[in-house]
Parts: structure tokens; C-alpha cells; sequence
């Protein structure tokens, strides 16, 4: 047996080695949850050129993209802040800087705050205020609603949860026409009916995970079965709402058939999920992050195809 000295029982434990500065700012970029926010820029650029009919002016581009970023980031940081409990429960979610201590509570809290009074000022003072009490609207919501209520609670969180993320589609719009219109709600419904499947596929990749953290997502709670004819019953309705935006907003020709294109293949897709689960597939074997990755490149390219429609009318 080993017998310390009372000098060595004594001594303080070797301090940590203090973390560098850019360690310290990759912490809190990953907060905001960067790739989701490039999901949202995604829908966020697109609809600036379809208010503007044209390019859009830039510094009022910029600025919406700017602050919209904050915004978004305010948001995930905020949700980071109240679901550190839960993340070290996930594999998916166990290296998020909270979870890790890589950043104290106090300091994620303070962050989130502080990003969305910039945010909140920053679009007043560049846009308009209609831009402005949007992007408040959806953190609020994404927080109090989502994050604190909805999420823990019952098997349709993300549904209506899911309309915090629908709010950039109206911040861009509002950004340019300082007014709401049709336009912009067609595109919200699209985004509104894509998230749940887009979702719902991922949280059955990583069912364990969200059980593990006792979060009622649908593929936790339900059947596979059931889970993949909602998937489907979402997706036809994000098709057919995508298709809204021809006649509603006087679009090309160009726009309706790459809407087309895009739909049937993301209704091939989910149909071949619910085929695998006919042939007896389950689980892993199901393979629903087919599904997943190809709702993410299918939202990108359709809204792709709404920048570039105003420039060829």
C-alpha cells in the first residue's frame, strides 16, 4: 500500500490548464448551434429576392442576415441554457458545451440574452420594426413555448414548436416590404408542413437517445408504422403548399416544375421508408437519415428556385 506524506495528502490538485481564447469563442459559436442556423439563412436570403421582385438592396439583405443570425443564435443558446440537463443524456447532444462545462449556465444564459436585445435592435434600427418584433416573437416562442413547454410535455412538440423555425420566411419578407402578405405565408406553411417528417426521421435514428432523456418525440411514443404515414401524410402537404406559391405570387414557369421535381422525389423517399417497413425493416435498417438528408437538400433547392425566380420574370 502506498502512504502519502503529509505534504503530498495536503497538496492542491494540479490547477487545469487555462483554455485559449479561440477554444473559449468556438464554445460559444457552438451554442448557437451553427448548421441550424444555416438552415434558416437558407430560407431567409430566398425570400428577400422574391419581395424585392429583383436583388434585393444589400445593406437591408445584409442586415437582416446579420441580425437574423443573432437572433437564431440568441434562440439556440437560450434552448442550450434549459435543455443542459437532458444533453449529457444524448450521444447526439453530450459534446454541446454545456454539457461538456465548457461554459457555465450563467455565462450561456447571459449570452443568449444579449444576442437577442442585439438582434431585436440591430433589425429595428437597419429595417423596420415589424422585422424587429418577428425575430422577437420567435425566440420567444422557440423559448418559452418550445423549449419549456411543449418539448417535455407531449409527442406533437416539434409540430407546433416547429413554428419558431417557420419565422424567418416573415423576418425577410417583413425586412424588405416592411408589411406582411400571402406570399410569405405559403412559404411558412411549406416550411411549417416540411419540419415535422424532416424531424421525425431523425429523432427515430436516435430513438434511444430522446427516450434515454425521457423527451416525447413521436418515434419515442409511437409506432414506426405510424410515425412514417404522418411523415408521408407531412410531406404531401409540404408539396402541395409549395406549389401555392405559382399562382399566389406570379411566378415563371420555372418554378412550379422544379417545385414538382423536387416533390416527387422527396414523396419517392418517404414512400421508400414505409416500403422498407413493409419488407419487415426496422430501426437502424429502416433507414430514415435518407429521408432526413434528402428533406434538408430538397428545402435548400426549393428555395434556391425562389431567388432565382424573380430574376427571370
Amino acid at each position: 500500500m502506498t502512504v502519502l506524506t503529509n505534504r503530498q495528502a495536503t497538496a492542491p490538485a494540479p490547477a487545469e490548464a487555462p483554455r485559449s481564447i479561440l477554444a473559449v469563442v468556438k464554445a460559444y459559436v457552438a451554442l448557437t448551434k451553427p448548421r441550424v442556423i444555416e438552415l434558416l439563412l437558407i430560407t431567409t436570403l430566398p425570400v428577400m429576392f422574391l419581395a424585392a421582385g429583383d436583388l434585393p438592396p444589400l445593406w437591408t439583405a445584409l442586415s437582416v442576415m446579420v441580425f437574423g443570425t443573432l437572433s437564431a443564435g440568441s434562440a439556440n443558446a437560450l434552448n442550450c441554457y434549459i435543455d443542459r440537463d437532458i444533453d449529457v443524456k444524448m450521444r447526439r447532444t453530450r459534446r454541446r458545451p454545456l454539457a461538456r462545462h465548457q461554459v457555465t449556465p450563467r455565462a450561456a444564459l447571459i449570452f443568449g440574452v444579449v444576442l437577442g436585445i442585439l438582434s431585436t435592435v440591430g433589425l429595428w434600427v437597419t429595417t423596420n420594426w415589424l422585422a424587429a418584433a418577428l425575430s422577437t416573437a420567435a425566440i420567444l416562442f422557440y423559448v418559452f413555448v418550445y423549449s419549456l413547454v411543449l418539448k417535455r410535455r407531449t409527442s406533437q412538440n416539434i409540430v407546433w414548436g416547429g413554428l419558431a423555425g417557420c419565422m424567418p420566411v416573415m423576418i425577410g419578407w417583413a425586412g424588405i416590404t416592411g408589411r406582411l402578405d400571402w406570399t410569405p405565408l405559403v412559404l411558412f406553411g411549406v416550411v411549417f408542413f416540411w419540419t415535422p417528417p424532416h424531424t421525425w426521421t431523425l429523432a427515430m435514428r436516435y430513438k434511444e437517445d430522446y427516450a434515454a432523456a425521457s423527451i416525447p418525440m413521436l418515434p419515442v411514443v409511437a409506432t414506426e408504422r405510424r410515425v412514417v404515414r404522418e411523415s408521408i401524410a407531412y410531406t404531401w402537404a409540404t408539396v402541395a403548399c409549395s406549389l401555392l406559391l405559382w399562382p399566389v405570387a406570379g411566378t415563371t414557369l420555372m418554378y412550379p416544375v422544379v417545385a414538382v421535381l423536387l416533390g416527387l422525389m422527396c414523396l419517392w423517399e418517404v414512400y421508400r421508408l414505409l416500403a422498407r417497413l413493409n419488407d419487415g425493416k426496422t430501426g437502424v435498417d429502416l433507414r430514415p437519415m435518407r429521408f432526413f438528408h434528402w428533406s434538408n437538400a430538397y428545402l435548400a433547392l426549393l428555395f434556391l428556385a425562389v431567388a432565382i425566380d424573380p430574376l427571370l420574370a
